[in-house]
């Protein structure tokens, strides 16, 4: 076994690691995308019932806060200051979150675009990624609806599927715990089954279901769709980004809805962040984001099989 005082990654992958750093901070400042900083520990957390925050107490017990899941509250309050377009490389925390592609604390990039819809912005991630894995001939990523991919790898209509079929469909793949929720359902074989067929390509999935819109808007077109997506290499997925939501009184709603779902879960009981609220109020411009894992894409760029291998500490030598 080797000494637990020693690094994970190797020098060469701390080495790749840090010409990676320096190959987004360049690739944004050719397309003068400012970088901010915000803060890591903060008031308020994601109300996501699929996200748990970790909680930051003082001395005597009285919670200070939470390590953040994500920056995208503080990041919209930006923009709504006018900051123009904006990225930001940070660490971010999620509890229970360790595996092969996990670690509770790991590197994330997010930016966003004013003008952009979910479509421009899927271009530039993926250019973004041909930079940071030097693959500028890569064939362009293969682009498909979750509605289409859930049709053509799993013969599931998404629209018209019953709960206690795709709860029979996640029991026969070996399932064994209380039944899940409806996209739970989905996200369960998405995991399981769509992810592996995806193995060896770049695929963007988009439009997903309204239910899984989180922060994103609803199609115009089709408001059973939200204007979200997530780039796969290889089956894992590295990207999520959203035409971002601008009502703040249906990101209230949004809100209410996690809190209840949170509540009927028993799940750790939270406060919306009405910050954000106020910014949506003031008003964002029309754009685009997106949370980027870096530790992903710096996996994939050296061959490593889990991204342990390029942290300078994973959480078991933390």
């Amino acid at each position: 076994m080797p000494a637990e005082w020693r690094p994970n990654a190797t020098l060469d992958s701390l080495r790749s690691r840090a010409e990676s750093l320096a190959t987004v901070r360049e690739f944004f400042a050719e397309r003068g995308v400012l970088e901010v900083e915000t803060p890591l520990l903060a008031h308020h957390t994601v109300t996501d019932p699929s996200i748990e925050s970790y909680v930051v107490s003082d001395p005597g017990g009285t919670r200070a806060g939470y390590l953040q899941t994500s920056p995208e509250f503080a990041m919209k309050r930006l923009l709504a200051a006018n900051s123009g377009p904006i990225y930001q490389v940070c660490k971010a925390f999620r509890v229970g979150e360790a595996g092969r592609w996990h670690n509770p604390e790991f590197t994330m990039l997010e930016w966003y675009r004013p003008g952009f819809d979910h479509r421009t912005l899927m271009a530039e991630v993926e250019a973004l990624v041909n930079c940071v894995l030097d693959t500028p001939s890569a064939p362009s990523a293969a682009k498909l609806t979750y509605a289409g991919a859930f049709a053509q790898y799993l013969d599931i209509d998404i629209d018209t599927v019953k709960l206690d079929a795709l709860q029979g469909n996640v029991f026969e793949l070996g399932y064994r715990g209380d039944p899940l929720p409806f996209d739970a359902c989905l996200d369960y074989l998405l995991s399981h089954v769509l992810t592996k067929e995806l193995a060896g390509r770049r695929v963007f999935i988009y439009d997903y279901p309204a239910t899984q819109s989180a922060l994103a808007r609803l199609s115009p077109l089709d408001p059973r769709r939200a204007e979200r997506f997530e780039l796969f290499i290889d089956g894992v997925e590295l990207a999520n980004g959203f035409h971002e939501l601008r009502d703040s009184r249906e990101q209230q709603e949004r809100f209410e809805r996690d809190i209840y779902t949170r509540q009927a879960r028993q799940l750790p009981d939270l406060m919306y962040d009405a910050r954000l609220l106020d910014a949506l109020e003031a008003g964002i411009p029309e754009c685009a984001g997106v949370a980027l894992g870096l530790d992903r894409l710096i996996a994939i760029r050296t061959g490593a099989k889990r991204i342990e291998d390029i942290l300078s500490f994973g959480y078991g030598r933390a």
